[in-house]
């Protein structure tokens, strides 16, 4: 009997012994700051409820980048005693009467998959998101320029969009809205297609840019954290949308999250540090959704 005790204290006592990390444990993600410290969640989450305007950059296929624009939401709501709104990119303009009918209960889902123009991966991406707004009864802004709009403008150029009906202007950033071709988001797409198309895709992406950050600045409200969803090519290096807010001058304070893939989530690779106030690092070998 003594023999056991002996022993049930000897494992007790181990239990308490630090082991060394197993080599084969690999994280899915890391968070790190602008400059490359790695930060816990809670400490981002410190830092995001002091804003006013919290940009998500995600990438489009990331499970982690949409797991996480859930757990933030849900983590403001909480500190902030429900004084949030949504709002996201992939959600266009003149859909927002039907977005708002489903979140107020007033038509079926089957009603809103139907005539949404909704993603291919809404289902597994974006319904939690959405979800989440209608069973706490919370606004959920479709901040986007109509993609017809945008198609005008890559195809036709910026005048293109001045022989739309009056209606059509509901949907879109005042025109004319300010564009300059040597931000570097907008330089670099126009280098990326090798001058294909010459500058009207860097002109249909500023419209989006300037439409999402016209319809936050419309809906922002005093004491409200307004959490923005987008591709992170949109908010990157406090560019696009953001560019467009300061450039309306905006007196809000903004913090911006962007997501990146890399093999190793251990550290921040240089070349991703600054691109946001946080960066969420996810494993390069993560699966995509869709």
């Amino acid at each position: 009997m003594r023999i056991l005790s002996t022993f049930i204290i000897a494992l007790t006592l181990l239990s308490f012994i630090p082991t060394k990390k197993d080599k084969n444990d690999y994280p899915a993600y890391k968070i790190y700051n602008a400059e490359g410290k790695e930060v816990s969640f809670s400490k981002m989450m410190k830092t995001l409820a002091k804003n006013d305007i919290v940009f998500i950059g995600e990438l489009h296929d990331n499970p982690i980048s949409h797991w996480m624009e859930l757990e933030i939401s849900k983590s403001l709501y909480d500190i902030k005693e429900g004084k949030i709104k949504l709002g996201s990119e992939v959600f266009e303009a003149d859909n927002q009467l039907i977005l708002s009918e489903y979140l107020q209960g007033k038509i079926k889902e089957n009603n809103f998959l139907q005539e949404m123009r909704l993603w291919p991966n809404y289902k597994t991406d974006y319904k939690p998101l959405v979800e989440f707004a209608k069973t706490n009864n919370l606004e959920f802004i479709a901040t986007n320029v109509p993609r017809r709009y945008a198609s005008m403008v890559y195809h036709k150029g910026m005048t293109s969009l001045d022989s739309l009906d009056s209606a059509a202007y509901s949907f879109l950033a005042p025109l004319p809205f300010k564009y300059d071709g040597n931000v570097a988001c907008y330089k670099d797409m126009i280098a990326m297609m090798g001058g294909h198309g010459g500058d009207n895709i860097a002109k249909a992406q500023a419209l989006k840019d300037a439409t999402m950050a016209y319809f936050i600045t419309e809906n922002l409200k005093e004491d409200e954290i307004f959490i923005h969803v987008n591709g992170a090519y949109h908010s990157d290096n406090k560019e696009g949308i953001i560019w467009h807010l300061k450039e309306a001058k905006i007196e809000k304070d903004i913090v911006s999250i962007s997501t990146v893939l890399q093999d190793n989530v251990n550290s921040l690779d240089e070349e991703n540090q600054g691109k946001a106030d946080f960066i969420l690092v996810v494993n390069s070998a993560m699966t995509g959704t869709h």
